[in-house]
């Protein structure tokens, strides 16, 4: 009949499955949603059929449809809501989902296959295989086991099945190797390092003569560039200056020993050929007799003299003179040659020096370095200035006093006077010898001028003078040229002032200054 037919279309209509809320599940949910509203639609229009057949039972059964169909829609519009969810939900109903459908396992559809592998794509290719990790046998050896009671040394298999002997390697198996922190390694290395210090300052000992003449040439350079470059403020060019200064201080070399070699060659001849006058005058002396009486001076003078081995001695004491005149001589030469090239490349080192400083410091490397070469050239101004003041004055007080050989002693003493602290005494006391041989009173006099000049010179020259060009304390000066005069001797005496002042520069612009920062 049309009418229980229709009932059953609609009972038999399907019922909406509670949507997933993947995309899938909504795209369905559409579809049952279309379906549902094309019943609801035919439900309607078999309604007033059901009414005009007059049937009460039928009639009543259309209405309950029409509730039911109209239910269905609700719920559906309000499923087709929750599903117009934001991205984030989506994501989040989705990851629930998937947790779900991993628990419940996955959903069989009549093909055999489930949803998820009917609407998955196919299947990439699965990765190819790692290669497998390729080991060194050498880098980790067996574990080797000795055999009790079979001993190496005495049989041939087992020593070579304990050393692991194969066709590749004959010897056997190499044992690990020694790691830095074994024993051996370290006081191998730690010994090695001894004996390379040990032979650095060895080698250093050895040099150092060789070091003193380029560190006094050095200095002299250094000392000389301010006079270079005063004449290349003039117009000079840098090779002519260099000419003019070294021609100049080959002159005052040549000029001292002009001064002091030919008096001295003199005096010398002279002593020697009135040596028997200086006898017979000592033996006419009533106190060198009593003397003589008494402990037989001259008796043994005389046969030391005539001894057949005084001869050989004095030849040998003539050869040893001889050869310290002839060293002195080369390492002058040798000075005076390291001056002129340091002089005439000065530029060039100070570049090469000044480039081993990092390039974000080098700028301030080099005007600290040119201030310090600064320092030390003014401090070599200085002092001859000073030597020049104290040779003047001592040639002044012996001419007026009339001392034999004034000019050489004069040049002594501007010669010591560059010598820190003890310079100036030492070339005051052979001065005041000369002249008490010259008479007591001149010797007096003498001991009495020198004197008070010390003073002056100590505490109103040489501050003055050293202020302007090293600004290095008076005390800091005194304790460098001790420090110095000890670990090198003149040398070190000479260089000691330079260098504090330079020490005394990188502390106050260096150091000061980044613990003030801290």
């Amino acid at each position: 009949m049309p009418e229980d037919t229709a009932r059953e279309g609609k009972a038999e209509a399907p019922k909406p499955a509670v949507p997933d809320t993947t995309d899938e599940t909504a795209d369905e949910t559409r579809d049952e949603t279309a379906a549902d509203t094309g019943g609801a639609a035919a439900d309607d229009g078999a309604a007033p059929d059901d009414g005009a057949a007059g049937d009460g039972a039928t009639g009543d059964g259309g209405a309950a449809a029409d509730r039911t169909a109209a239910g269905r829609r609700n719920a559906l519009r309000a499923r087709l809501r929750d599903a117009k969810l934001g991205e984030r939900a989506r994501e989040a109903i989705r990851n629930v989902a998937a947790r779900r459908a991993q628990a419940k396992g996955p959903e069989q559809e009549p093909g055999g296959e489930t949803a998820d592998e009917a609407r998955a794509e196919p299947p990439a290719e699965p990765p190819a295989p790692l290669s497998p990790i390729q080991i060194n046998p050498v880098a980790i050896p067996e574990q080797r086991v000795h055999e009790p009671g079979a001993d190496p040394l005495t049989d041939m298999e087992v020593r070579k099945r304990e050393a692991g002997v194969e066709d590749s390697l004959p010897f056997g198996r190499p044992g690990q190797p020694l790691g830095r922190t074994h024993p051996f390694i370290f006081g191998f290395t730690g010994a090695l390092g001894v004996f390379a210090a040990w032979t650095l300052i060895q080698a250093i000992a050895s040099a150092r003569q060789v070091l003193i003449l380029i560190v006094v040439s050095l200095f002299l350079a250094v000392g000389l560039n301010p006079a270079v470059e005063a004449l290349q403020r003039r117009r000079v060019s840098r090779r002519w200056a260099v000419a003019l200064v070294f021609l100049g201080l080959l002159m005052v070399f040549a000029g001292f020993g002009a001064a002091i070699v030919p008096p001295l060659t003199n005096e010398i001849t002279a002593f020697i050929d009135h040596v028997p006058t200086y006898i017979q005058q000592l033996q006419q002396n009533a106190r060198v007799r009593e003397l003589d009486q008494r402990y037989q001076l001259l008796g043994k003078l005389q046969s030391t003299v005539t001894n057949a081995n005084f001869g050989k001695q004095a030849v040998n004491g003539i050869v040893g003179v001889g050869r310290v005149v002839v060293g002195g001589l080369f390492s002058t030469f040798t000075v005076l040659i390291l001056t002129l090239y340091f002089l005439g490349s000065l530029p060039a080192i100070k570049n090469f020096f000044y480039r081993m400083a990092p390039r974000s410091r080098r700028a301030r490397v080099a005007l600290l370095g040119d201030e310090i070469l600064v320092r030390i050239g003014g401090y070599v101004a200085g002092t001859v200035a000073v030597a020049l003041v104290a040779g003047t004055s001592a040639y002044v007080f012996m001419l007026f006093m009339g001392i034999p050989f004034a000019l050489p002693l004069a040049l002594l003493v501007a010669l010591t006077a560059f010598i820190p602290l003890v310079g100036a005494t030492i070339g005051a006391s052979l001065v005041c010898v000369v002249a008490f041989f010259d008479g007591t009173g001149t010797g007096i006099i003498c001991v009495i001028f020198f004197v008070a000049y010390q003073q002056v010179e100590n505490y109103v020259i040489h501050p003055r003078v050293m202020k302007r060009a090293v600004d290095v304390h008076p005390a800091a000066t005194i304790i460098a040229a001790l420090i110095g005069g000890t670990l090198l001797g003149i040398v070190g005496a000479l260089l000691a002032i330079p260098t504090a002042a330079a020490i005394s520069l990188i502390v106050r612009e260096v150091v000061v200054p980044r613990q003030d920062t801290m």
